[in-house]
């Protein structure tokens, strides 16, 4: 399902908005730093899904690009039968941050969809909007290219969050195979959140203006189904109409109404207050494959912009920056074969070298190292099994954590300015690769020595466990 949340700048503390959130699938994912890129004239990119997918498509290709922007962004193994790499989005050079989230649309579009359906899913847009867009609005305005020049790829509609310092969009795509798309401007008094993304009442007329843009078929095809009927003068809701007519769900109301109340005090709503929404385990629970928090600062360095990063979902797991300026991150942090698809069935072994497929994807000496999300998941299953013992404990830890952490990032962030504007780039960008993956390591090694500690206590106070039914604290979704 995934989930997302944008603070407008006019509400936090430091002026500065954000965007955070996670993906909620639960197979192996790693970190990546993609470095601007220059493509050959007739470059192709391959889009879509599989007949094999849940929805079923063809792969096609489509053009890219001249030139791809540098960007950080969190890869996975699996969702619901699309090709893999995959990405719920990130943070690119130029300050767009991207998150991805799950928008079911309304049965008959589902129904409808060609099971020969082609163009760009999910993920490739998240993808594509983080290698192109300089603004957000130009992200809105390319996914609305890309559905009208090569169709979409639908998986039972989505939505994305897409932003910069500026202002940020809600996009929704609809299943259907019909190119049917809306976007809703976000300003900077603007709280939302997205799980499931949704759009309310939207004016009706031409698609073009400040604060929405949508497909030119939007509302005709609605009226042409009879879902929508313009000589009553309703309200087009988007959700009602297109949407599974549920409006906000809960989780998503007790979120905004409690963001709400934090902006309206004297300290209005602080960094340490977009951690807590990501990591709150009303919210948060094992199928959180990881976290991001996305300052969407300005800046004149793009090696200063940040995400800050858990590897796992925040409940168990600090939140670690992760500047656009490094160059390297840790092998832990790389992908591992834990939890990746496929993985079961492959292996090391050289005489399956002319078996291409029998031969993990994961280098061998990756894997000799620690995987980051198997220790994080690790301590997240001793919390969940005791978490009324050990959540409280934890959670107070990795906070104070990250106090230290947001101190420490600081004087790092003048250091590297001072070296940027000195014009010593490569000097600036050896001392935030340094602090990143020194950071990165040093949050492993912490959760494996709490990890070893809540095992002990496990033992002697609980047992360990072998029912076979899951637990953990209670959430809202």
């Amino acid at each position: 399902m995934s989930y997302g949340i944008y603070i407008g700048k006019s509400l936090t503390a430091d002026g500065i908005a954000y965007l955070g959130g996670y993906g909620d699938e639960p197979s192996s994912h790693w970190l990546e730093i993609l470095k601007p890129e220059a493509h050959q004239s007739g470059t192709l990119i391959k889009v879509g899904v599989t007949p094999d997918a849940d929805m079923p498509g063809l792969i096609t290709d489509i053009p890219q690009v001249k030139e791809t922007a540098g960007h950080i962004r969190v890869s996975y193994s699996y969702y619901k039968g699309t090709p893999a790499p995959l990405t719920n989005g990130g943070l690119n050079e130029y300050g767009v941050a991207v998150r991805d989230i799950w928008s079911p649309s309304r049965p008959e579009l589902i129904a409808m969809t060609p099971q020969n359906q082609t163009g760009p899913n999910y993920s490739d847009l998240s993808r594509i909007v983080l290698e192109r867009a300089r603004t957000a609005r130009e992200g809105v305005e390319l996914v609305g290219h890309l559905i009208a020049q090569h169709g979409h790829t639908t998986y039972g509609g989505n939505s994305h969050i897409i932003a910069d310092s500026d202002e940020a969009w809600v996009v929704i795509q609809f299943a259907g195979g019909q190119g049917l798309w809306i976007a809703e401007r976000l300003d900077d008094h603007s709280i939302r959140v997205s799980r499931p993304g949704y759009i309310g009442d939207v004016p009706v007329g031409e698609p073009s203006g400040r604060d929405y843009l949508y497909s030119t078929n939007l509302i005709s095809f609605a009226v042409s189904r009879g879902w929508y009927d313009p000589s009553r003068s309703q309200p087009f809701n988007v959700n009602a109409v297109y949407g599974d007519g549920k409006g906000r769900w809960a989780g998503v109301l007790w979120m905004e109404e409690e963001m709400a109340r934090r902006a309206a005090g004297w300290e209005k709503i602080k960094i340490q207050d977009v951690m807590w929404a990501v990591r709150t385990e009303r919210l948060t629970g094992d199928a959180a494959g990881y976290g991001q928090v996305v300052p969407l600062v300005r800046t004149d360095h793009n090696q200063l912009r940040l995400l800050w990063h858990t590897q796992v979902g925040a409940v168990a797991a600090p939140f670690v920056p992760v500047f656009m300026g490094v160059t390297s991150i840790p092998e832990e942090f790389r992908m591992h074969r834990y939890l990746t698809d496929r993985e079961a069935a492959r292996c090391y072994d050289t005489r399956e070298i002319n078996r291409r497929n029998e031969i993990s994807a994961v280098p061998q000496g990756i894997e000799s190292t620690r995987s980051a999300t198997q220790v994080f998941k690790r301590l997240q299953n001793l919390m969940f099994a005791n978490s009324q013992s050990f959540l409280p404990e934890v959670k107070e830890l990795w906070e104070a954590y990250e106090t230290d952490l947001l101190q420490a990032s600081a004087l790092v962030i003048a250091s590297a300015r001072e070296l940027l504007r000195a014009d010593r780039t490569d000097l600036a960008e050896h001392y935030l690769t340094y602090f990143s993956c020194n950071e990165l390591v040093k949050a492993l090694e912490v959760a494996e020595s709490l990890a070893k500690s809540l095992e002990v206590r496990t033992r002697f106070l609980f047992g360990i466990s072998s029912d076979a039914t899951p637990v953990g604290p209670a959430q809202i979704w």
